[in-house]
Formats: C-alpha cells, sequence, structure tokens
C-alpha cells in the first residue's frame, strides 16, 4: 500500500520549483560522459555506507557492474576511505576507476555534530577541510558534496549554536568551493525540512550551504511526501532514500522499495518536475547493514531492483 501525499496547491508547489531550478545548477553537479545528452539528468546511486567490510575500490566495481549512475562514499574515521589517512596515490587512482567505471561520485558522507565547544568545532572545521580537499582530488570537475546530519539536543534549545556553528561550515565550503550538505534526521535536533530551510534561510541562503532530503525521516509523522519535497526543493542538493517501518511503535529503517510505503515513482516526478537533477542515493541503515547476516553485494543488487524501475515508470531519464 503506497503513502500517497496530500495535496498542495499548483502555486505553491510551482513556485518553490521555480525556485529549485535556478539555485540547483550549481549545487547539484552532474559529470557528463562522452556522448550524453548536454541536459543534466538525475542518477541512481548507492552509499558505500551500505558496503561494510568491502574495500573502496571493490565497491566501486560491484555499483558499475550492478548498474549504478552514482556512488556515495562514506568517509568516516577509521573508514577505508578516511581523508585523514587516505594517500594522495590511492586518491589518484580512486579518481581514475570511477572514470574507468563511469560512475559519478556525488558524494562524500560524513558523520558530524555541531560542537559548542570551540576546540572541538575548530576540529569539526578541519574535518571538512580535508574531505572537500578529497572531494577535488577525486572529481576536479563536478566535486562531489559533503552530506552529514548535525547530531541531537532539543531545537529550540540548540538552533542558536547550529546557526553560528554552521555560517563557519558555509564559509569552509565557500573557501574550498564545495558544497556542505546538512540533512534532517528523526532521532537528531534538526529533525524536520523547516529545521534545516531555517538555518539556512538565517544565513542568507550561503551557496555553499545546502540541505539533504530523506523522506525515510519524515513518513510515520505529521509529514507528507508531496509537501516536504514542495517545502525543501529550493534548497536541496542531495536524496537519500531508504524505507521506514513502524515495529512495537518505534521507527525501524529497512532497504528502499522494502515496505512498499513509499511511492518512489512519485517521489521521482516531483523531484524532477521541481528542477531537481541531483542524486538519489539508495542508504542503507546501521540498523540493516549491523545484521551478522548482512551481505552488501546482495543490498545493492536488490536496491537497484527495487529502484531502478520507478525512473522508468516516472518516464525519467537517468544520468
Amino acid at each position: 500500500m503506497n503513502q500517497r501525499p496530500s495535496a498542495i496547491s499548483r502555486r505553491q508547489f510551482l513556485g518553490a520549483a521555480s525556485v529549485a531550478t535556478v539555485g540547483l545548477a550549481a549545487a547539484a553537479p552532474v559529470s557528463l560522459s562522452a556522448g550524453a545528452t548536454s541536459e543534466p539528468r538525475m542518477t541512481l546511486g548507492f552509499s558505500t555506507y551500505g558496503m561494510k567490510g568491502m574495500k573502496t575500490e571493490d565497491a566501486i566495481a560491484t555499483l558499475a557492474r550492478i548498474g549504478y549512475d552514482a556512488v556515495e562514499l562514506n568517509v568516516w574515521p577509521g573508514r577505508d576511505l578516511d581523508p585523514a589517512k587516505l594517500s594522495a596515490g590511492r586518491a589518484r587512482e580512486i579518481a581514475a576507476l570511477l572514470k574507468r567505471s563511469n560512475l559519478q561520485a556525488t558524494a562524500l558522507m560524513e558523520n558530524l555534530k555541531v560542537e559548542p565547544e570551540a576546540a572541538k568545532h575548530t576540529q569539526v572545521l578541519e574535518r571538512l577541510r580535508r574531505a572537500a580537499d578529497l572531494s577535488h582530488r577525486l572529481s576536479p570537475e563536478a566535486p562531489p558534496l559533503i552530506e552529514t546530519t548535525l547530531g541531537g539536543g532539543d531545537w529550540d534549545k540548540v538552533k542558536g549554536l547550529y546557526q553560528e556553528r554552521l555560517a563557519d561550515w558555509a564559509e569552509t565550503g565557500r573557501e574550498t568551493r564545495t558544497v556542505m550538505t546538512i540533512k534532517p534526521h528523526r532521532f537528531g535536533a534538526m529533525n524536520r525540512p523547516a529545521h534545516a530551510i531555517e538555518l539556512i534561510e538565517a544565513l542568507g541562503r550561503p551557496r555553499w550551504l545546502k540541505m539533504a532530503y530523506d523522506f525515510s525521516h519524515y513518513i510515520h509523522r505529521d509529514m507528507t511526501m508531496e509537501a516536504t519535497i514542495a517545502e525543501a526543493l529550493p534548497h536541496t542538493a542531495f536524496v537519500a532514500i531508504k524505507d521506514t517501518v513502524m515495529v512495537d511503535g518505534k521507527a525501524r529503517f529497512v532497504l528502499p522499495g522494502e515496505s512498499d510505503l513509499i511511492d518512489y515513482a512519485e517521489l521521482l516526478r516531483l523531484f524532477h518536475k521541481g528542477g531537481y537533477r541531483g542524486d538519489i542515493n539508495c542508504e542503507i541503515s546501521g540498523m540493516v547493514s549491523g545484521r551478522k547476516d548482512y551481505d552488501p553485494v546482495a543490498t545493492a543488487r536488490t536496491c537497484h531492483a527495487n529502484i531502478a524501475p520507478a525512473f522508468s515508470k516516472a518516464g525519467i531519464p537517468r544520468g
């Protein structure tokens, strides 16, 4: 059974769409292969956050064989692609592999918190700069954005601190020419599109500070897909997808397309109509990848089989 969004006015949706069409060209880079159309297209991607235990090179080769267009690369400290430990030579080899595989690196996944302590805030900015450096090494012509959640707390109590710290994040983005992308999380302080938009608007809509959209954090709450997309479109540079089911009154993340509760063809149509031409990226929650029987390759295949048909159903060409 698909969860259908409630109606909003055509003027409201098209108003958001027109702003998004103007703003997203710079925010969501598109790499064009030889022979591809000059018009930017959406891509179907997979995050290596869900390829636990695999080397990045093996993950890239696997995703290319399955048929993905794009990849989000996990760059958490201690992971295989930790920028603090990655050699310049290996970065060049991965960049070359991405080109050979015709796979676009659309995002680097970080896991950062807004820190109240100045010293820890400085460390966060250093991590952002290292990730930005890697972004440009991997794809100088279309650097992947940096995507992260922001941590927990009570929104009304922490939003002032968030705004203050994100001003520095946006300045780091400007200095490095890398888009910093913040994602509302249902278990975080910033847990609604309106929260991220409040911060972005308060900072004057910086070119280098955008938001990620992920309906799995809004479903089963007082938010619909149509309304949240219309609200988020002008600021969205990245779209992550996965499903959420309720188990004993608690939200549990599952594979994209697994629950049949989200109409992904409709999600694609709404974003495409609104001018979005970035990535639609399959994200695998730690709730899934933490299972003992987890198979990252089988999971990537399942997600592709679940989501690729939605592009055809929506009549939307992929990049």
